[in-house]
């Protein structure tokens, strides 16, 4: 395995895209799974699971910056990303395991109220994500030289995670979010696990670090494109947390059995997401690696969000059925391939390349704190509404904003920019 490593071959690069992958299919699970479990299992209200999804926010404020600054000095466990990678999969692990087990959780520790209960696994689930998900991408520039075998070590881990994350889906879809949950308990400490006995961190990586010469954060676009970004995730974050109430308003047929119902509006936000991230991963590789050589990153990440917009706009005037939903999200994953695959190249030119642990964990809180807003300022707002297609129009808003404000976001000429290159065959 270590001779793959030197050679960067293709068998190397998936290997080192699994972390990721784990944290990713994570975060499908929980996108897909937990308002749908809280809502139907556990009678939980619409604010209540803003308040349950807030635990998640409040864990990544505090857990990428401070594990981005130790990860990028630390040394034990025969590494420096190593052990965040162990521990954070292996604790992701058991809180997946946890998700639909919340009442028995409850029972053993004594606590009555689910809603307290839900919040802690929540909260736990969300800091060993935290915790993994920036060593995940660390070690990939850690273990790959820069240039073009770095982009493809990061186009690897998109299309790798981007193909795992569908199949969380398909499989929420197909065979209920209970089988997914099981399965993907597996597959996340697996994935998080095994490549780390595979993969040799190399000490001298440290001390070539430490010895870097720093470049000048351009912090004046640095705050563009956080608050660009920031305004994309309000819009996201918004969709992934309340969509089960559009559907259940404007999908499941009235008078359905409440069992029948349930089942019903877990498929739709099921299969809704596996065409919002199909899209997701295939066009970053395929279409926006060329369109941004072409026209530049920055006015690449505009359009595809302004087109996001115009798909949430779409879906709240029209989507009255499941097959124009899924439509519409096929749209809708124009703006979200951009999202997972251009911001961080167009931040990364910006930073002192010396502190880049650090700058990835301050890129976070432009995920974080619109995560956060959303579960509690849009809760509210949809809880006082009778018309759950405000939450579209509410995320198109968002989306509207973010396309404008990328808009002045200083651009590099496209010739010097790193575009991401079609995986190698």
């Amino acid at each position: 395995m270590l001779d793959m490593q030197k050679r960067l071959n293709n068998s190397f690069y998936a290997t080192l895209s699994l972390p990721s992958t784990a944290m990713g299919f994570a975060l499908c699970i929980q996108i897909s799974a937990l308002s749908w479990i809280l809502s139907t299992r556990f009678n939980l209200k619409i604010d209540e699971i803003g308040i349950v999804w807030a635990a998640g926010p409040l864990a990544g404020i505090f857990g990428q910056v401070i594990i981005g600054l130790i990860s990028d000095d630390a040394w034990f466990w025969g590494g420096r990303r190593r052990p965040f990678i162990l521990i954070g999969g292996t604790l992701a692990a058991l809180m997946v395991f946890l998700l639909p087990r919340i009442d028995v959780v409850s029972h053993l520790l004594g606590i009555k109220n689910i809603l307290i209960v839900a919040v802690i696994i929540a909260l736990t689930l969300d800091l060993s994500i935290n915790i993994s998900f920036n060593p995940t991408r660390s070690i990939i520039a850690d273990l790959t030289p820069e240039g073009e075998a770095r982009t493809r070590g990061y186009t690897w881990m998109q299309t790798v995670s981007g193909f795992f994350g569908v199949m969380a889906y398909v499989i929420g879809a197909t065979l209920g979010n209970d089988v997914l949950i099981s399965v993907g308990a597996g597959i996340v400490f697996v994935f998080s696990v095994v490549p780390m006995f595979f993969i040799k961190e190399e000490r001298e990586v440290v001390k070539k670090t430490e010895t870097a010469v720093a470049t000048r954060a351009d912090w004046g676009q640095l705050w563009r494109i956080y608050i660009a970004h920031g305004f994309a995730w309000l819009g996201v974050q918004s969709m992934f947390v309340y969509t089960y109430g559009f559907i259940q308003q404007k999908l499941v047929p009235a008078g359905l059995a409440t069992k029948a119902a349930d089942a019903m509006s877990g498929q739709i936000i099921a299969y809704s997401f596996a065409v919002m991230n199909t899209v997701g991963f295939l066009l970053p590789a395929l279409v926006l690696a060329p369109l941004a050589r072409r026209i530049g990153r920055v006015h690449t990440q505009a359009a595809c969000v302004a087109i996001m917009a115009v798909g949430y706009f779409l879906i709240a005037a029209t989507a009255r059925t499941p097959m124009m939903l899924y439509a519409l999200m096929a749209v809708v994953g124009i703006g979200w391939s951009a999202i997972v695959s251009l911001p961080f190249a167009i931040m990364s030119d910006k930073v002192d390349k010396s502190r880049m642990g650090f700058f990835m964990g301050v890129f976070n809180l432009s995920v974080v704190l619109p995560q956060l807003m959303s579960s509690t300022g849009v809760g509210f707002v949809l809880k006082r509404v009778p018309d759950q297609s405000t939450l579209y129009i509410i995320c198109g808003a968002s989306l509207a904003i973010s396309a404008a404000l990328w808009c002045l976001v200083k651009d590099e000429a496209p010739a010097t920019q790193a575009a991401m290159p079609a995986p190698a065959h």
